[in-house]
């Protein structure tokens, strides 16, 4: 998270002259937005920000499902998988999800505690996706953060192996996979991987929080095409606004937008980057609290919520 701050006082100056964040790009939509209700919003997004507010917490306390608030909250689960280290390898992990009757796979997002995880954020290039994990990507001119798929390829062989193996075991025919910060920017790359090595039978359901822009705008047409992603921003934080559009990159559709502190206030962005919402920020009103939350029914995201 740190790594976003140093980024907005590095681009400030060029900045103060503009409105917002992401002034200059014609990819902008304008379009008005549409609320969502709270019920909606529990039904649909609820759960997958329970699992990503678990995914901060130490692999040991999530094996045994004893992590505090974050896992007592979510009851009908068996913990079947975790990677990573917490630090230049961030953690994940693959559960059973008896009450959704879906796999869930749930990536940690960024620890300001720890400088190897800061350090995953910081690479700011355009690179060339990796057509091997992603076939179907293949002559589209998808390019992606370059700092996010070094991260993404550290864990996706071992946790593509973890989810091919809690179908079979499961039987389930449905994976949601989630996560917030770097988190989120990472569980759109395993979407879109599990998406396209998995039968194209199984649904697979990508939700997100303080999503980063990850890629260029043929990475975001890519995923509005072959994945679908859901992706909540909350009030003024400026992770989503990150990195910037001026330099090539985009987030895909499917952003509903936190408007204030009363948690129940949601609205639905039409297109990419809708000027109403996260990507309409003001330079002059950030908030990097709101990146951590609450978001709804109070769900604050980070390590402090463990046990």
């Amino acid at each position: 998270m740190f790594a976003f701050q140093v980024l907005w006082f590095s681009l400030l100056p060029s900045a103060l002259s503009a409105p917002i964040f992401g002034l200059g790009s014609s990819s902008e939509a304008t379009g008005a937005p549409t609320a969502v209700s709270l019920a909606t919003a529990n039904a649909t997004l609820l759960r997958p920000a329970q699992f990503s507010r678990a995914a901060y917490c130490s692999s040991a306390s999530l094996t045994t499902w004893s992590c505090g608030l974050p896992c007592e909250t979510l009851s009908g689960v068996t913990f079947l998988q975790s990677g990573g280290d917490q630090g230049l390898i961030p953690l994940y992990f693959i559960a059973h999800d008896a009450v959704d009757q879906s796999l869930v796979v749930a990536h940690e997002g960024t620890d300001p505690d720890n400088i190897l995880s800061i350090l995953n954020d910081a690479e700011l290039l355009l690179e060339d996706i990796d057509t091997t994990r992603f076939p179907q990507a293949a002559g589209k001119g998808i390019k992606v953060h370059s700092g996010f798929q070094e991260t993404f390829e550290r864990t996706a062989d071992g946790l593509l192996a973890g989810v091919k193996a809690g179908l079979a075991s499961t039987g389930v025919n449905k994976v949601v996979v989630t996560g917030h910060s770097l988190g989120a920017a990472l569980a759109t790359m395993t979407g879109a991987m599990i998406k396209g090595a998995v039968d194209p039978s199984v649904n697979v359901v990508v939700t997100t929080f303080g999503l980063p822009r990850g890629g260029n705008q043929a990475w975001a047409n890519f995923l509005d095409s072959n994945v679908g992603v859901t992706f909540v921003t909350n009030q003024n934080d400026p992770v989503p606004t990150v990195p910037p559009l001026l330099l090539g990159f985009a987030h895909s559709s499917g952003e509903v937008h936190i408007v204030d502190s009363s948690q129940t206030n949601l609205v639905a962005c039409p297109g990419h980057d809708n000027e109403h919402c996260a990507t309409g920020n003001s330079l002059f009103h950030v908030s990097i609290a709101n990146h951590l939350g609450p978001y709804f029914d109070d769900i604050t995201f980070g390590g402090a919520v463990c046990s």
